[in-house]
Order: C-alpha cells, then structure tokens, then sequence
C-alpha cells in the first residue's frame, strides 16, 4: 500500500505530531513498506495453527507459594501521616 504525503500528514495530525516538510517523502517510505509487510503478514497460511503462550515448548518454571510474612495493620499504619480507630485519614476531595 503506498501512502501519499496527504495520507502521512493525516497520520501525524491524528497521532498528534509534528512532521517537519522535508521529512516527510520519508515517512511515505518507511510507513509504505510497513504497510506492505503487514499485508504480507496477512497472507501467511494460519488455518491449522493453534494459538500458544510461548514460542518454545516448555513449561514456565514456579515457585513454591508460601507465606513468608504477616504484617499488622498496626505496623503496616505506622508510615501513616493520620490514622484514627485503625483507619486511614486523608483530605476531603468531594464537598
């Protein structure tokens, strides 16, 4: 698909960009054979393909699920610039 320097300048006003006028004959380029590869991509057989996490097929590697600390509320509301009867106080935002 080859892009005009109207079509790049469209882009560039969506994404919110500036584009200087004398780069732009190379935005038409680079964004023509992306577009290009991208039509490629959608030519590639994928019928008989199945969907997979991970190129390789391995398992992930996990690790034992054990609690290794409990905190209090009361530790935890030590760092706390205001707390009263165990809740947090912060500054009214809604009137």
């Amino acid at each position: 698909m080859e892009l005009s320097p109207a079509d790049v300048l469209k882009i560039a006003n969506l994404a919110k960009l500036h584009i200087e006028e004398d780069d732009i004959p190379d935005y038409v380029t680079n964004l023509s054979k992306i577009l290009e590869f991208v039509e490629q991509l959608n030519g590639a057989p994928i019928e008989n393909i199945k969907p997979m996490a991970h190129p390789l097929d391995v398992m992930q590697r996990t690790r034992a699920d054990n609690a290794v600390a409990v905190t209090t509320t009361k530790a935890t509301q030590a760092n706390a610039p205001e707390v009263e009867n165990g809740l947090y106080l912060v500054p009214q935002v809604i009137e």
